[in-house]
């Protein structure tokens, strides 16, 4: 088609001109802007610009200002969006090099948006900042797509800011929904092979596979992996360790790596329960993620411990920065979300408001905190949203949704059910 939009093999930096921005984007909710705006932030430091507004929008903006090089339009609410994409490019410069947003999930979508009409990349709704890193990133950077695998479960590991900040009920939790509810087969890894509580958390059993793993990597196979992790449901188990707190555990360099890499081919989810240490074990662990949580609870210490590991270097995996989980908000006798917002110099992304008689119960009995309604419930919805990038699979919280996903993305990510 003569309308349709041609994109250059020449990265953006190679053919600037003064007059054209490097990037510009139209994003049509709030939600969506912020997303793009983290998302970006290592791709263009120095920030760019960005309006709020759909495709029509962003048609009748480009009217009157230069073509961007790159350039992120929002077809979401688009009744016809192929043909306002196609519309779009008589108003830009043929060489402009397009990534789209939209509210479609289906795979034909997404082959006539990037075959058909020559769309670098589309991402659909709810937009994440993991997401957009990931996939927009690489092509905004270097003018080509991440070279990351599609293949093997994603990694996500949860680290408490402090002791007692909540990482264990969170990384047992969100387990728990993946492997329970979404019906994902998912491995929850207790890192801390002599203290740990994710076992405990679930009601499951411990085992001596994980430490011997971690001491002899050459004996890990799947076959291997299938009898350490003790099941907790169908789709669910638990690798985690009890050992005397007077041994020491030999560990092997590299043993994290295979470990991780067994598990990948054979669970959709790794959530690993992981704390800081100077151990190699839980560094390595850290390194290999694909999204790190960091959980911290509305104390000073909890700031200085969570900047601190904030700013730990990111592993290949990780384009952006780790997930902030504020745990136990309005907790009596702790700072409050202005204080909190100052000294962190940003906002948690996900707060899960303070609920002792629930969370404590609920571990003390090993059971899973989110299986009724209310905050905790919703926070750790939006969590499982957040890691996973992906729609909410089985439930959704107050004022939201729930969506099922046909043929679109969400299916290559988390991979067939059984």
């Amino acid at each position: 088609m003569p309308n349709d939009i041609v994109l250059s093999d020449t990265p953006p930096a190679a053919t600037e001109r003064p007059d054209r921005p490097r990037l510009v984007a139209f994003a049509a909710s709030k939600e969506t802007e912020a997303a793009l705006r983290e998302g970006l932030a290592e791709a263009i430091p120095q920030g760019f610009k960005i309006q709020q507004g759909n495709i029509r929008t962003a048609m009748a903006a480009l009217q009157k200002m230069p073509t961007p090089h790159m350039l992120i339009v929002d077809v979401s609410g688009e009744d016809q969006p192929l043909s306002a994409l196609s519309e779009l490019s008589s108003v830009v410069e043929p060489d402009v090099r397009v990534l789209v947003v939209g509210d479609r999930d289906d795979l034909n979508f997404y082959r006539q948006v990037t075959r058909g009409l020559g769309v670098l990349e589309y991402l659909y709704q709810p937009l994440m900042r993991d997401m957009v890193a990931r996939h927009f990133g690489p092509l905004i950077q270097h003018g080509v797509p991440s070279a990351e695998p599609l293949l093997g479960g994603r990694v996500v590991t949860v680290t408490g800011a402090r002791g007692g900040a909540g990482a264990s009920t969170v990384a047992a939790n969100l387990a728990w929904y993946f492997g329970v509810e979404a019906k994902r087969h998912t491995v929850l890894l207790d890192a801390d092979l002599h203290r740990g509580t994710a076992a405990m958390q679930l009601g499951a059993k411990a085992s001596p596979g994980l430490r011997t793993a971690l001491e002899s990597p050459d004996r890990i196979d799947e076959l291997f992996v299938e009898r350490a992790a003790q099941p907790v449901a169908k789709r669910l188990h638990v690798l985690a360790g009890e050992e005397k707190l007077t041994d020491t555990v030999q560990y092997t360099p590299d043993a994290a790596a295979q470990l991780v890499a067994s598990l990948r081919k054979r669970y959709n989810f790794v959530v690993i329960d992981v704390p800081w240490s100077s151990l190699p074990l839980h560094a390595d662990l850290l390194m290999l993620a694909h999204q790190r949580v960091v959980v911290m609870d509305p104390t000073l210490a909890s700031v200085r411990d969570t900047l601190r590991l904030l700013a730990l270097p990111k592993g290949d995996a990780q384009p952006t920065r780790g997930v902030l989980v504020l745990n136990r908000d309005a907790m009596q006798g702790g700072l409050n979300r202005r204080q909190l917002d100052e000294g962190l110099k940003m906002k948690p992304d996900i707060v899960i408001p303070d609920m002792p008689k629930l969370v404590v119960r609920a571990a003390s009995m090993g059971e899973v905190a989110m299986t009724g309604r209310g905050g905790f419930r919703t926070a750790m919805l939006r969590l499982a949203r957040e890691v996973a990038f992906v729609r909410l699979l089985d439930g959704a919280a107050p004022g939201e949704t729930p969506v099922k996903s046909r043929f679109g993305r969400l299916r290559r990510l988390l991979g067939p059910r059984a």
